[in-house]
């Protein structure tokens, strides 16, 4: 999948590019039944699920090509440990899941504890070995700190850098993609998250250089029916 200002694709083609999103409380196994299922019949990238989930959805996935992705440290950023985030990502990655996002500790970047904060994202590379995405949460970053954040977590391992968790932190954009893109090395990419909810959205994200798009409203994008109300993941 290429991504440049000139890329042009339909709805229906944006697809592949989009990880289909489902993590709020109190969804039921008749709901991740239908949401591994519109993975596959709409060629979605991945299925986003709570790691509760994981090994269900991985099962009715078996097969059909479509990724399995989960999160940790997630929504609320920075507040497991760092064994037990790897802990939970070696659990995970047992489970079926084929890609990682996590949270990363801000509070140890702010504090100058550049190491603790290396090892935090590498201990999750490590025991998991998937292709992890780091949420950088940029909106909450100094200039500074953002060139900081993105150094350390591409030496800790991360296959991609990621604007934000969520809506709730930041809308993605292509300016943020750009800063991304621009400071990923040779075989680190871009995934963008946060209230992506158009297809006009969708596409101007991967005209900026993102390859991934983590969203809640995928079904909307591929049709052209979305709009601002649809979600925030």
């Amino acid at each position: 999948m290429s991504s440049t200002q000139e890329l042009t694709l339909t709805p229906a083609e944006l697809a592949p590019y989009i990880q289909h999103t489902r993590i709020e409380p109190g969804v039921t196994r008749e709901d991740m039944a239908e949401h591994a299922k519109q993975a596959v019949e709409n060629g979605f990238n991945a299925a986003m699920v709570s790691a509760s989930w994981v090994s269900f959805v991985a099962s009715e996935l078996a097969g059909t090509g479509v990724g399995i992705a989960s999160a940790l440290d997630f929504p609320t950023v920075g507040v497991m440990t760092s064994a037990g985030k790897a802990a939970e990502a070696e659990a995970i990655a047992a489970q079926g899941a084929t890609q990682l996002d996590m949270g990363v500790q801000l509070g140890w970047l702010k504090s100058g504890m550049y190491d603790e904060f290396r090892e935090d994202i590498a201990g999750v590379v490590r025991a998991s070995g998937l292709p992890v995405k780091v949420m950088l949460e940029l909106p909450l970053l100094t200039p500074a700190e953002r060139e900081i954040a993105v150094e350390l977590a591409q030496e800790a391992g991360a296959a991609f850098l990621k604007n934000a968790s969520s809506g709730d932190i930041e809308t993605a954009n292509p300016e943020s993609v750009r800063y991304l893109v621009e400071r990923a090395r040779p075989g680190v990419q871009v995934k963008a998250s946060g209230s992506i909810k158009t297809y006009e959205q969708a596409l101007g994200l991967l005209r900026a250089g993102a390859v991934l798009l983590g969203t809640s409203a995928g079904l909307q994008i591929i049709t052209d029916t979305g709009d601002e109300s649809t979600s925030s993941y």
